[in-house]
This record gives C-alpha cells, sequence and structure tokens, in this order.
C-alpha cells in the first residue's frame, strides 16, 4: 500500500513554490499515494489539484481574525498541529519559510517528520534576527530538507547540509518537445509575475537601447500583476518614453508554451531568485536566454554561459543591452544555445523530479525519527 503524505503552504495562490506543489502532488496522486495538501487559507487564483488530491484548510478559524497578532500565530501552530495529529501523514512536506517555521513548532509529540523545503533565496530571508533565533531552535527537528542550489544549501549550518537534498523544480510537459519555430518573431519576451526583485525595470530600459539598434524589434512582458508598485514602475516607463508601440505588458497566461515558442531571444533580469520556474520553462522550449547570474545560484545551477545560455552580473544594464543584441545579431550562435537549452527536460522533466522527490520521502519515511 501506497504512503499517505501532506503538504503545507500558505495557499495555492499561482506561484513558483505552489506550482511545484501542485505538479507534485498530483503525480504523487498518480502513483497511488493518499496526498493532502494544508493551506492556512485561499487565494483568489489558485493552481488546481487533481481529485485524488485532499485539501485541508489548517489555518485561522472564524473569529480568529479578531484576535491578536501573537494569539493568531500560536492558533495556526495550534491547528497545524492537529491536523497532523487527525490526519497521520507518514511525512509533512512544508515549502517556504513560514510554513517551515510553523510545521517544526508544530510537530513534537506528533509522531509525524517534517521536510521542508527552502524555495529563496536565503541572504535577505533567512538572516534576520527572528531568523537567527528560530533556525537553531526550529530546524534540528527537521528529518530533512530540500534546496534547489547549492547557493541555498551551503548558507545553513552542516547538519541541515549533511540530511538534505538538491532537487530541480519539475518543468510542465507542455514545455518539452515542442517543435522548433520556422521562423522567430522579431520579439524579446520575459515571463514571470510583475514584482520587483525581477528588475523589469532595468529591462524596459535596456530593450529601449536595443530597439535603438534593431527598431523592428519589440518586448512583451507576460505575467500577473504582484501589486506591490511594479506594474506602474513599468507603465511609467513606457509612457515616460513614448515606448507604447514596442514595449508591451501582457498579463498573466496559461499559454506559454505557445506565446513564447518563436520569441527571439528570451531575457531573464531578476537581483534574486530561487530555482525559477519561468527560465526552466524557457529552457525546454529552445529559446535563446540571456539572464543575470542571480543569487543564490538558480541560473548558474542549470546555464553554462556561452553554451546553452548567456550570463550576465546582477543589475547589469549595459551587458543585458549587448546581450539581447548579440542574440539577435548572430542568430545561428542564438539557435545553437537554445537546442542546447532544451536538454535541461532531461534532467528537470516531470519523471526525473518526481523519482527523487519519492527515494528521498521513502529514505525519510522508514527512518521515522522520534519526534
Amino acid at each position: 500500500m501506497k504512503r499517505k503524505i501532506a503538504f503545507h503552504l500558505n495557499c495555492l495562490e499561482q506561484g513558483g513554490a505552489e506550482r511545484v506543489v501542485t505538479n507534485l502532488a498530483d503525480q504523487f496522486a498518480r502513483e497511488g499515494y493518499e496526498v493532502l495538501i494544508a493551506t492556512e487559507w485561499y487565494g483568489e487564483n489558485e493552481f488546481r489539484t487533481e481529485k485524488g488530491v485532499r485539501r485541508v484548510h489548517a489555518g485561522l478559524r472564524p473569529g480568529d481574525e479578531k484576535k491578536s497578532r501573537i494569539l493568531q500565530f500560536l492558533l495556526r501552530v495550534k491547528y497545524l498541529r492537529e491536523f497532523m495529529k487527525r490526519e497521520k501523514p507518514e511525512v509533512l512536506i512544508a515549502f517556504a519559510q513560514r510554513a517551515n517555521y510553523r510545521a517544526l513548532m508544530a510537530s513534537p509529540g506528533t509522531g509525524v517528520p517534517v521536510l521542508i523545503s527552502v524555495r529563496t533565496d536565503p541572504a535577505g530571508h533567512y538572516d534576520a534576527l527572528s531568523d537567527k533565533l528560530q533556525i537553531p531552535l526550529l530546524f534540528p527537528r527537521a528529518a530533512g530538507c530540500v534546496f534547489q542550489t547549492r547557493g541555498q544549501k551551503e548558507f545553513f549550518a552542516p547538519f541541515l547540509q549533511k540530511r538534505s537534498r538538491i532537487i530541480l523544480n519539475p518543468i510542465n510537459e507542455k514545455y518539452i518537445g515542442t517543435p522548433r519555430p520556422a521562423a522567430r518573431r522579431k520579439t524579446v519576451v520575459q515571463s514571470g509575475r510583475l514584482v520587483d526583485f525581477k528588475n523589469q525595470p532595468m529591462l524596459l530600459r535596456a530593450f529601449m537601447e536595443v530597439h535603438k539598434r534593431h527598431p523592428d524589434y519589440s518586448l512583451e512582458l507576460y505575467g500577473g500583476d504582484s501589486h506591490d508598485g511594479t506594474k506602474e514602475i513599468l507603465e511609467g516607463i513606457i509612457r515616460e518614453n513614448k515606448a507604447e508601440g514596442y514595449i508591451r505588458l501582457m498579463g498573466a497566461s496559461d499559454t506559454l508554451e505557445t506565446d513564447l515558442a518563436d520569441a527571439a531571444v528570451y531575457a531573464f533580469s531578476s537581483d534574486w531568485e530561487g530555482m525559477p520556474n519561468a527560465l526552466l520553462e524557457a529552457m525546454a522550449l529552445g529559446l535563446p536566454i540571456v539572464a543575470t547570474d542571480c543569487p543564490c545560484g538558480g541560473p548558474r545551477t542549470v546555464i553554462r554561459d556561452g553554451v546553452n545560455g548567456l550570463l550576465i552580473p546582477v543589475g547589469d544594464q549595459k551587458a543585458l543591452e549587448e546581450g539581447i543584441s548579440r542574440l539577435i545579431e548572430e542568430p545561428e550562435y542564438a539557435e545553437k544555445l537554445g537546442e542546447n537549452a532544451r536538454e535541461i527536460a532531461q534532467i528537470a522533466n516531470g519523471g526525473a523530479v518526481f523519482s527523487r522527490w519519492q527515494e528521498y520521502i521513502d529514505e525519510i519515511c522508514r527512518k521515522k525519527p522520534g519526534i
């Protein structure tokens, strides 16, 4: 009989970690596992799971919103603990910082091992005073940890590194094996939320310089609004430079596998990321890519500079401009990089990534450490 496993995160609102959890949960369910996803709340635009996955609300209950923040925090831990004791999964897999802390606080006495997962750059997200107090107390309780990059792993203490694994995000199958386009549109593209750490203003300014050299090229940004003010900043840059005719904010899309497939260049401008799904998808599509070598090493993990893409320094607008221009001006070289980029599907397809997760989860369940 297959195992009973549970995932825990804040919600399934569309984002990187949420996408990974949804894909993994669906695949485990298809393999015959009993799968639960315990979330704190319901978002407005969530990923959907297959029928074999059971969604459970483990967050605040009616009336709790009137209570103090400290009491709300304690209640979240209490309700998650109640979920763990009631459902008795063989392992609870927590995704992202707050869920990691919450799961480790709730675990004592439940008999449920907790596998945590770091999904972002630890520098700036796991180094505040509160983190420095919580990590030594809570992380030793973790049965294991999944990182996406070596940079993430090396941030933490040796005790956690020794019981960890580095596992890439799975690429959705719809991006794999797409035909090479007969011709490429004179378009540079990017996909992902409009959000500050992706430094899309730098991309717009770099592309305006590219456009002076290549006035027949346009820029398209696909992604929803994060409501942090980035969209308004981008709209202001476009308006002030009268760039409406060649820079377009396309909004969120469920058909990126066709929207992006025949673009000339994919430009990745982030200041930091975990392991960006959008970059993996662009590679699987065979797009010529220029990407910032941002911490904590996501692009560097999958891109070999000059072999399957171009890596440039973080925040270097001139390098981004030159990288885009080079891929436009050297189409044969660009196609070679794109074809090599497709090879990412060999190690990051859903089956390969699932096998690594399955092996690690089974190992943790067999050990069943005392909690």
